[in-house]
């Protein structure tokens, strides 16, 4: 029988009194042993040397009696827990007391992993034996503590990690195969998957296995398979998943008969619905944590930002490229198509350009909308007119080019032309009335490697002319006779060079508006020509001729200067209200001109304007050019305290990495994106995407063109709170701006 604890610890031989005095001394030990919230234990030095004394507390945290325990003096050394013997037994064969208590994991009867801590001493008895004496704590839960924490921090650097991996560009497919990778390393699991929905029509999903684990590979394809098969199926079981909140969402239906053991998933979205499911699968039956699925969430949220981020850059890239109304490329698509086809020299290449006949009698007797469903319709009829390797584009309004390569001779163009006109005489059925329609075309020739893009659009803008004057409904071929028209747009040309001296150019002015308060903020200004016998002709035919005869640079000039003074003029008649600032737009062309900076500072000296009070616009086309002298007269501009803005946004081959080439203040929205908003699911997504963009960029936005209460709620929650258009005010004369300056409360039609 094993000596008692006080026993074990003194020698025997006391007097009576001594020895009922120990008695008791003994019993209050006991007492206090009983109570440590530990196992207390005296043992030989060995693996399998007995046991003298083991506390009660043996059976609460192991599972098995004190008697037990005494008895079997193996059993100690079968408890402790298989990867932790060779390192426990070490220092029973060496008999080398530790240093510091030492954590080890042990075996519960009934199979859990226990964790305690062993502070222990090799104390010797009156014979010289020396005996373990010590304290056995379970530290089971600070351990569990402590690995919880290790796994929160693996599972934030995983997730760290794989956004990392997005920012520096890495594609699709190795993002799906990283997030696979550490979802299963993380959950410590066999296999994972990124399964996409391909299609969802009427409540049925279909899914495509995509990136996945070696261990799953051939099981996600099965997966998907036998879940596209039952697709059909009037009885579905479900897909645990979670979404980007965390919580329940709708799930994604499984075939009922397809067993996957312990499998979680989190619901990849995309921008209109669910892109598909990160997955992660256990060979056994397993549990997972609410963190475990929080972090499967956030790789899943990774993959969705960069999708979304991706598919908002991709339509913003189409709509940059392709007409909005008909989905056709645009005139710079067109243009890059001809460029293309030119470089690459060999056959003739011909430009078609059509123009629809009376076609203003459309939206003039049945609106707009009428003329728009009108050009939607007639598009794919051009369309089946041409050849596989042609294209067609839409220039704007009525005005449609053909582009065709591999031209052996004049005829072939014909052909195609008579095709077109062909086909569009069936008739448009518009509103329930039949309507005819017939088409002007010009056609211009040229060998692929002699004609510049620009040189044939008006080559064969020539043509349309003649087309048009000879009574339309026709096709014209360009010759050196229609030289005229040219001669007609070279006395425009003149007419604009004395249009400034004659004082005939006038600067018109529209409110920029804060939608926090409806209040002006600044004003834009806008030039106009009032032609004594054109009558007003618009910026938009003017403003070309001017680049390309170089007289954009005086124009410019003194549309800066008034604009300036007018600023002035306005401030100095507010004194007590906030400066007054004023944009001017710049072209492509004035960026080039070397003396740029030094004529805006000129202009700001002699005007007295601050500086930040005066804001120059730039389009897209100036973020393009790479060239050194570019971007030093952009830098020479931001150098005088001037602001910089982003012209007419997403109309151009913008791509959101040129922002980051000049701290730009500020980026306006195109008109045609603005008129989708809140309507067209596509013009929603891509406003809310610049917004965002912006944002994070710090970048102040404005929205041109708000011509309506819903778009201007639209950008009031998505967070854009500038814009300007026709619901608050038209360009209007200096002196017309002055009374809506003067006008109390918020700027309005």
């Amino acid at each position: 029988m094993a000596r008692s604890f006080s026993q074990l610890s003194r020698g025997s031989g006391q007097s009576r009194p001594a020895a009922a005095s120990a008695a008791l001394s003994e019993l209050q030990a006991r007492a206090l042993v009983e109570r440590l919230p530990a196992i207390v234990y005296v043992s030989e030095a060995g693996i399998d040397a007995p046991w003298h004394y083991v506390s009660a507390q043996v059976e609460a945290i192991l599972g098995y009696a004190p008697e037990e325990w005494l008895a079997d003096s193996c059993l100690w050394a079968r408890c402790i827990h298989p990867e932790d013997r060779e390192r426990v037994f070490a220092r029973e064969l060496e008999l080398e007391e530790p240093g510091a208590p030492e954590e080890y994991r042990m075996l519960h009867r009934d199979g859990r992993t226990v964790w305690v801590r062993d502070h222990a001493a090799l104390l010797a008895d009156e014979l010289g034996r020396l005996r373990w004496h010590g304290v056995l704590s379970d530290i089971t839960e600070r351990k569990l503590a402590e690995a919880e924490l290790q796994r929160r921090a693996a599972q934030q650097a995983a997730v760290a990690f794989l956004g990392r991996r997005a920012l520096e560009g890495a594609n699709l497919n190795e993002l799906m195969e990283e997030a696979v990778r550490e979802a299963t390393r993380i959950l410590d699991v066999e296999s994972g998957a990124v399964l996409q929905v391909v299609s969802d029509v009427e409540g049925s999903v279909v899914l495509r296995a995509g990136a996945m684990s070696r261990g799953l590979h051939a099981g996600a394809s099965a997966w998907a398979r036998r879940v596209n098969a039952s697709a059909t199926a009037a009885e579905r079981s479900e897909l645990p998943t979670r979404k980007r909140s965390g919580g329940p969402r709708a799930r994604l239906p499984v075939a009922p008969q397809l067993e996957m053991h312990e499998v979680i998933s989190s619901v990849i979205e995309g921008q209109v619905g669910p892109w598909g499911v990160l997955c992660a699968q256990a060979k056994a039956s397993r549990s997972h944590s609410p963190a475990d699925l929080d972090f499967l969430q956030a790789l899943a949220n990774v993959l969705a930002d960069e999708i979304q981020r991706r598919s908002a850059e991709e339509d913003i890239r189409y709509q940059a490229l392709h007409d909005s109304l008909t989905g056709l490329p645009n005139r710079t698509l067109v243009l890059d198509h001809l460029e293309h086809a030119r470089s690459r020299g060999g056959r003739q290449i011909a430009v078609l350009l059509l123009d629809l006949d009376h076609f203003k009698l459309v939206n003039d007797g049945f609106g707009h909308a009428a003329g728009d469903a009108l050009l939607v319709e007639i598009a794919p009829r051009l369309s089946e007119a041409l050849r596989p390797q042609d294209t067609i584009g839409r220039l704007g309004g009525d005005e449609f080019v053909v582009l065709l390569t591999e031209v052996a001779d004049e005829r072939v163009a014909v052909e195609v032309a008579e095709r077109i006109v062909a086909a569009l005489r069936r008739p448009f059925l518009l509103e329930g009335i039949e309507h005819f329609v017939t088409v002007s075309i010009g056609i211009a020739m040229a060998a692929g490697d002699r004609a510049s893009p620009e040189a044939l659009i008006r080559d064969a803008d020539a043509a349309l002319y003649r087309a048009k004057d000879r009574g339309r409904s026709r096709y014209e071929i360009f010759d050196r006779a229609m030289r005229v028209q040219t001669l007609e747009r070279l006395s425009l040309e003149n007419d604009l060079r004395r249009a400034l001296d004659r004082g005939q150019l006038r600067v018109h002015y529209q409110p920029l508006v804060s939608l926090r308060d409806d209040s002006i903020e600044s004003i834009e200004a806008l030039v106009h020509w009032e032609h004594p016998q054109r009558g007003l002709v618009e910026p938009a035919k003017f403003i070309p001729v001017a680049e390309e005869s170089g007289l954009i640079g005086p124009i410019g000039e003194w549309v800066l200067y008034e604009a300036c003074r007018q600023a002035c003029e306005w401030q100095d008649a507010s004194p007590d209200a906030p400066p007054l600032g004023v944009s001017v737009n710049l072209s492509a062309r004035q960026i080039t001109q070397r003396d740029l900076p030094g004529m805006v500072a000129r202009t700001l000296r002699d005007t007295a304007l601050d500086p930040r009070c005066l804001c120059l616009e730039i389009t897209e086309s100036v973020l393009l050019d790479d060239s050194d002298a570019a971007n030093k007269t952009l830098r020479a501009l931001l150098s005088l305290g001037v602001g910089l803005v982003l012209d007419d946004f997403g109309t151009g081959y913008s791509s959101l990495a040129y922002l980051t080439r000049l701290p730009i203040d500020g980026l306006k929205i195109d008109r045609s994106f603005i008129e989708g908003l809140g309507s067209s699911a596509r013009s929603t997504a891509i406003v809310t995407a610049i917004v965002r963009m912006a944002e994070a960029l710090s970048i102040e936005v404005t929205a041109e063109g708000v011509e309506t209460t819903r778009q201007i709620e639209e950008l009031r929650r998505l967070g854009c709170l500038r814009a300007q258009g026709f619901h608050f005010a038209r360009p209007l004369p200096a002196e017309e701006i002055a009374e809506v300056l003067r006008r109390p409360g918020p700027c309005s039609a």
